[in-house]
């Protein structure tokens, strides 16, 4: 990457101006932490060091010290300007067509560093209980899950999906205590759920059971037994959940029950060792798990004083059999309501021995769905409330990118009727249509054109295999002195690695959605400034080369967010 080329020959001159006693009382470079930026005023160049901050221990002032740097600062790939503590480079045009020529080279691999320190990570999101369908805030989770999966393994990490199933508890007989009045229903019996809000939350009243009904009676006769009910409405609703996610482009490696947990001893396990190491006691008939001895706020209980155990119990369970299956790291995305659960979580990991930095937890925040400028509360539009329903009226496409486009950790607004619209105002319509004009570009380079006054076909401004060519063999020659009008797309172009790399390191997928959109303006900008197919064929080459360049960039941007790339639109 240009950036850490820059910092690099920036941290040498520093080395150089501490060898040479010029940069006053600094003796070494051992502490220094400097960025590459981008300078606020774009006159002074492409990227901007600010070494403002070793002023106080070389007891010198900032411009001072980077002229001395600057004296070691050598190099045919950019030129350097000091103003005021800034050292500022302008990259020359042959390293920008140098970068061009990789991603020509390297195709769907650009972009992917060489060497990282490669883990083996479980990645859990979504996890939803398998008793209804999945609502819009579920969908959240499952784009930027699988995006995050997809932009990990890029990075080179080695990835792991897993779907928790919460199909231990109560909500499983409710499931079927709910079955069984939709069935009774289907007979014709003058049955209805309870009115009264408190018996009512014993049930699950959605109308997405009729249909399971309608299916049991259809395979077997009525019964009353809750046990075989709950067993069949929970294999239909998973079945369901499955389906769903894999039309929104989901990829599950592996869906783990929390049923089977307790039925393998592992929960009991636990519970064990926790005592054996002296990490519980009792208070008022229940048994507690001393969690802050490991910086959660208070004791937590795990086995209630009737014996069950409670929904804590089982997760520590599950984390550690995550962490004996050999994964170096643990990456899980939960909703905001559960940020509690974080510490506890922690500490018991912590206290069976073992590092509580493994696990990592992004807390997502929810979805607001926004209609004609105002937003609609959950519920109030029947068909609008599950994940199902929003991508029937959406489409794949702008559901995952809407999603996937602002940090987790910030409350989304979906517009509905914006995400609709083939316009540039819809981000998802604005990039796509980057990419379909790239490929339109490319397919024109090398199409007979007809003639409209005598009907005949005029030669294909170059030949496919030209084309082939240009795309699988660069030639730097062709963007010598030819880059300056593409110069903010080729800086455009290389930014991509070191967004990839950020990305990844941040676990943070908005950055992407971000990149594009901007990669997309400005090539927008570059075609309606610039004639792609002109007779000057060389000064042509070179701008096919740089189209090429973007549709390839792009193509990799929307694999990662899964995301299709429209070859017409």
């Amino acid at each position: 990457m240009i950036k850490d080329l820059l910092l690099n020959d920036v941290t040498k001159g520093i080395i150089e101006g501490c060898k040479a006693g010029k940069l006053g009382q600094m003796e070494s470079a051992e502490s220094i932490s400097l960025i590459v930026e981008k300078p606020k005023n774009p006159d002074f160049g492409d990227f901007a060091v600010n070494i403002s901050s070793l002023a106080r221990e070389a007891k010198m002032a900032p411009p001072m010290i980077a002229n001395v740097i600057a004296e070691y600062l050598k190099s045919d790939d950019y030129t350097v300007s000091i103003v005021g503590g800034f050292i500022n480079f302008k990259v020359s045009d042959s390293l920008l067509a140098k970068n061009l020529k990789e991603i020509l080279d390297k195709k769907s691999e650009y972009g992917r560093p060489e060497k990282i320190n490669k883990e083996k990570i479980l990645l859990e999101y979504v996890s939803a209980n398998p008793t209804g369908p999945f609502h819009i805030g579920h969908g959240r989770w499952a784009a930027m899950g699988s995006a995050l999966a997809n932009l990990l393994k890029f990075y080179g990490h080695e990835v792991y999906q897993e779907f928790y199933i919460n199909d231990a508890g109560s909500q499983i007989q409710k499931l079927g205590n709910s079955l069984k009045i939709r069935i009774k229903q289907e007979l014709g019996e003058n049955i209805d759920f309870p009115a009264d809000e408190v018996e009512r939350k014993n049930y699950y009243p959605g109308d997405y059971l009729i249909p399971v009904a309608k299916k049991f009676l259809s395979e077997h006769e009525p019964t009353e037994d809750v046990k075989i009910l709950s067993d069949y409405a929970k294999k239909e609703m998973e079945e369901k959940q499955k389906e769903l996610l894999e039309n929104f482009r989901v990829h599950f490696d592996n869906f783990y029950s929390e049923l089977s947990l307790h039925k393998s001893g592992k929960v009991d396990e636990c519970v064990g060792k926790l005592k054996t190491a002296g990490k519980l006691y009792e208070k008022d008939g229940a048994l507690w798990f001393k969690s802050s001895e490991y910086g959660d706020d208070q004791d937590r209980v795990i086995k209630k004083a009737d014996g069950s155990n409670t929904y804590l119990t089982a997760d520590i369970a599950y984390h550690i059999d995550k962490l004996q299956r050999g994964f170096d790291r643990l990456i899980n995305i939960w909703g905001a309501d559960h940020h509690g659960y974080v510490a506890r979580v922690k500490a018991s990991i912590e206290a069976l021995g073992y590092d509580p930095n493994k696990l990592e937890i992004l807390l997502g925040q929810l979805v607001n769905l926004v209609i004609n400028g105002e937003e609609v509360r959950m519920g109030k539009r029947k068909n609008m409330v599950t994940l199902d329903d929003l991508i029937e009226e959406v489409g794949v496409d702008a559901t995952r990118f809407w999603m996937e486009m602002r940090n987790i950790d910030t409350t989304l607004d979906f517009d509905i009727e914006l995400a609709k619209r083939s316009t540039d105002e819809n981000p998802v319509f604005y990039v796509q249509y980057a990419y379909a004009r790239a490929c339109s570009i490319l397919r024109n380079a090398i199409s007979e054109k007809l003639n409209p006054d005598n009907g005949e076909k005029s030669p294909a401004p170059m030949s496919e295999t030209e084309l082939e060519e240009l795309k699988n063999k660069f030639d730097l020659s062709l963007m010598e002195g030819r880059v300056t009008e593409g110069r903010k797309l080729l800086l455009k172009l290389e930014e991509f690695k070191s967004v990839i790399t950020l990305s990844a390191q941040n676990r943070t997928v908005y950055t992407i959605c971000r990149y594009v959109q901007e990669l997309a303006g400005e090539f927008h900008s570059f075609y309606n400034a610039n004639r792609v197919i002109s007779d000057d064929k060389e000064l042509m080459k070179s701008r096919i080369a740089l189209i090429e360049g973007v549709r390839q960039v792009l193509a990799n941007a929307l694999d990662i967010l899964q995301v299709t790339a429209p070859e017409r639109m």
